[in-house]
């Protein structure tokens, strides 16, 4: 069994595709309570709720494998971004820290496709360059974009994993060819099939009566510029998120963690905010895998966290490096 130690885990996505591969996540963390929480009720009681500051990682037991996604939001392409200016921003070097205590053969890291641009190129420069030279071998590092559309999840969500394998390794790592080519992208009407028969996470957001008003004038796939500029509701100078609608025959557009203003996403038919559930839906997350915490706690773990459909097909491309 290849032994697999998580970071800044969330409630698990990630962690989840490796479990569904069938490798052992033996040790997680995250600081969040209500996503460890989430993480211990569907993956298990590994997790340690704990500043990654904190973390002794020499006395973490022995693995194969490092992933996890460090926070994104300061490398975001929808904020104003510090990167690695800030001190957010620079938790990715407790990654590399990880990392250089435990010497694993490969890792896996995520993060948003701003970090590819941010600080003008220099900081995804930093930060390969900080994990070529972890331990006695170092590392080669493979970094792309990623749809995890193509790789059947109902939404066209781009992130930069950062791949590394340990230099003694003769493994070269391939990134897999797409499942799903964009003709045959699995849709958002695909994914809420009978979503209103789901218990858990599934209940509706109370939204003002202008807000509804507002959405009867937006068509399906539209979002706030397709309220005619006569209207009352009229609005501008916002981001395409605002009071975006989905498009039950493609695939949902990017969800994000958080935010007022029209932001929550907002059904195709119903002019209404989606459910958590719908939008763990179009993350992959099956039926039974139970989020704690408030709406807007777990509109947050699921906004975070990676689709673990997705990962699974690179975790099982990664099994190469093993044998």
């Amino acid at each position: 069994m290849i032994k697999v130690i998580s970071l800044f885990s969330g409630c698990g996505g990630m962690d989840l595709g490796f479990k569904w591969a069938g490798y052992q996540i033996i040790w997680a963390n995250d600081i969040d309570h209500d996503a460890c929480e989430t993480y211990k009720r569907n993956i298990g009681d590994h997790i340690i709720k704990d500043d990654v500051k904190n973390i002794n990682f020499e006395q973490l037991p022995d693995c194969d494998l490092i992933l996890g996604g460090f926070p994104c939001q300061d490398f975001s392409m929808i904020w104003k971004r510090g990167g690695l200016e800030t001190d957010r921003g620079n938790l990715y070097q407790y990654f590399v820290k990880a990392v250089e205590a435990k010497k694993p053969l490969v890792f896996v890291a995520e993060n948003v496709k701003g970090l590819l641009t941010a600080n003008g190129g220099k900081a995804i420069e930093k930060i390969i360059e900080d994990f070529q030279n972890c331990g006695e071998f170092g590392y080669r590092i493979f970094a792309d974009i990623y749809n995890f559309a193509d790789y059947g999840t109902p939404q066209l969500r781009q992130r930069v994993l950062i791949i590394g394998v340990r230099g003694d390794s003769p493994y070269i790592y391939q990134k897999p060819n797409p499942t799903h080519p964009p003709e045959n992208y699995k849709t958002a009407g695909e994914a809420l099939k009978d979503v209103e028969k789901v218990i858990y996470n599934n209940e509706h957001l109370k939204i003002q009566a202008k807000t509804k008003k507002m959405l009867n004038l937006i068509p399906e796939g539209g979002n706030y510029k397709s309220i005619p500029k006569t209207s009352r509701y009229y609005v501008k100078g916002m981001i395409s998120h605002v009071y975006k609608r989905l498009d039950r025959n493609k695939p949902a557009t990017t969800i994000i963690a958080a935010g007022g203003g029209g932001t929550w996403g907002y059904h195709f038919t119903e002019p209404r905010a989606l459910t958590n559930r719908e939008r763990a839906r179009l993350f992959d997350y099956p039926d039974d895998f139970i989020f704690i915490g408030s709406i807007a706690s777990v509109r947050r773990q699921i906004g975070n966290s990676v689709p673990p459909g997705g990962i699974k097909i690179i975790a099982e491309e990664l099994k190469k490096a093993f044998k």
